[in-house]
């Protein structure tokens, strides 16, 4: 059996792809250890589990990070891996929206501007 690390570093390039590595990369002299930790738990475990789509396991990401307030640069990581999974605009979108009652509107407004700059940066264009 792979381990967790190898396991974790092939599904994070299937769902965040150059998104991913550059959160490594950012930790690589910093703390690489937070960095295995990510890879080998997040994505080696928590993300390899059955019972879940990888679309639905995005959508509770965006959902969370958005709840959890002050995590846009993890919140455009999670969107774009959220596209790469299947997720369109619209239901990303649909998703802070969701929120609106049960962690305001601030928190709404910055996770749709992360939206918005993820959106830019890969030529999406919203159909309103």
């Amino acid at each position: 059996m792979e381990n967790y690390f190898t396991r974790g570093m092939a599904r994070l390039q299937q769902i965040d792809g150059a998104g991913g590595q550059a959160v490594l990369d950012a930790l690589d002299g910093l703390a690489p250890d937070l960095a295995e930790y990510i890879v080998g738990f997040a994505f080696g475990e928590i993300y390899m589990r059955q019972g879940l789509s990888l679309a639905e396991r995005e959508t509770i990401t965006l959902a969370s990070l958005l709840t959890a307030g002050g995590c846009e640069p993890q919140l455009k990581v999670h969107i774009d891996a959220g596209l790469n999974v299947g997720l369109t605009p619209q239901k990303i979108i649909e998703i802070f929206l969701q929120c609106i009652p049960y962690t305001g509107f601030p928190r709404v407004l910055n996770a749709v501007f992360a939206a918005k700059a993820v959106f830019q940066e890969r030529g999406i264009m919203m159909d309103v």
